[in-house]
């Protein structure tokens, strides 16, 4: 290869980056303002069991898939289910908080266009929570499943009657999936490695999680992706100024090849 080494123009990708302890103080502020507003939905059990019972049976009309299918994989031995419930419990936020971090040292412009869709998919979220409190299908008789994080554990929710850390009814739309999904575009869009699309992997197996251990119904990943689509929409993508050699020097991909790639990309 024979990358040159000169610095990268000023562009979306030689941004200065925001203050970090403004930003430090931004998430943490919109994570305890959803966490605030999660707690402000609780105590609606029984509609929220109503409308278990009207997505659940209008899953079945439109012909999803049953969400039993997923969860039979895991229940073929202890250890599967296990590591199931322990990718929901764990890998959620510090996935998300890495791929933030790492906008943010290598790719500022593109951390603020991710932070502000994030931002609003989860304000969206919290509005749905509110209009429309959800149990989860892990409580929901008619469907049948199993609560695997109770039965094999781990478990991130105590007795819903008595949890007062989390809201058990927001089970729509699906932050673990919307978030995830998230991820997986903006590290798309800001890398151009040929292998980039293989972050598509994180938001499928974490849908097959979530619908596998029964805390979410199909229809709460297509409500997040929709979600996440209209704010996609809304919030506009930063331009791509960067030069090969910038690209090339986060290891990205060989310069030489990179050229053609953002020629072909602008017809």
């Amino acid at each position: 290869m024979n990358a040159r080494t000169e610095p990268a123009p000023a562009g979306s990708d030689a941004i200065a980056r925001p203050p970090l302890v403004r930003e430090l103080l931004l998430v943490a502020g919109l994570f305890l303002v959803y966490k605030f507003g999660r707690q402000l939905a609780t105590g609606h059990t029984g509609e929220a069991f109503h409308h278990a019972h009207r997505v659940w049976d209008f899953e079945r009309a439109v012909r999803l898939p049953g969400e039993g299918a997923v969860q039979s994989l895991l229940l073929h031995g202890d250890g599967l289910a296990h590591v199931a419930n322990t990718y929901y419990a764990t890998v959620h936020f510090p996935a998300t908080a890495a791929f933030l971090v790492w906008l943010y040292l290598r790719r500022p412009s593109h951390y603020v266009w991710a932070r502000r869709i994030l931002a609003a998919l989860t304000a969206a979220a919290l509005v749905l929570h509110l209009l429309f409190p959800l149990a989860p299908p892990r409580m929901l008789a008619a469907t049948g499943l199993v609560d695997t994080a109770r039965v094999y554990g781990p478990s991130v929710y105590g007795d819903p009657a008595t949890d007062s850390l989390s809201n058990q009814f927001a089970a729509m739309p699906s932050l673990h999936f919307g978030w995830a999904l998230m991820a997986a575009i903006g590290l798309i869009v800001a890398t151009r490695s040929r292998l980039r699309w293989l972050w598509l992997l994180h938001p499928t197996l974490t849908l097959l999680v979530i619908v596998g251990t029964a805390n979410h119904y199909w229809l709460d990943a297509i409500v997040a992706a929709a979600l996440l689509g209209l704010a996609l929409a809304t919030v506009p993508l930063p331009h791509r100024t960067a030069t090969t050699a910038g690209r090339a020097r986060d290891g990205l991909v060989p310069a030489q090849r990179d050229e053609p790639s953002l020629v072909g990309a602008g017809r």
